[in-house]
């Protein structure tokens, strides 16, 4: 059995855990749902970016076409990303409903 992963931890492979689950330092420990919110925040931000970077580029102001680019793969790995983490969770919840006590 393996040890469960703290918050400011490494993980158990030794690779320290990314900054966006890290506790900041002289405060408590986020909450789960605070961390999930901050992240959902992020990717709407990044898309709302890359929104408007395609928009000034299709009005024709004077925008780097690979900026346009990076921003719009930026928010759709984003997105994937939360999209596998939240597929994920409802596998974990399906699989803790079915527990039989």
């Amino acid at each position: 059995m393996t040890a469960p992963i703290q918050p400011g931890s490494p993980s158990p492979s030794g690779i320290p855990l990314p900054k966006v689950l890290q506790p900041p330092k002289g405060a408590s420990s986020p909450q789960f749902g605070q961390m999930l919110l901050k992240g959902l925040n992020e990717v709407q931000q990044m898309q709302t970016e890359a929104d408007q970077a395609v928009q000034k580029l299709l009005v024709g102001e004077d925008v780097n076409t690979a900026e346009v680019l990076t921003a719009v793969q930026k928010a759709d790995l984003a997105f994937q990303l939360m999209m596998q983490i939240r597929n994920k969770m409802v596998d974990a919840f399906q699989e803790i409903k079915d527990l039989r006590i």
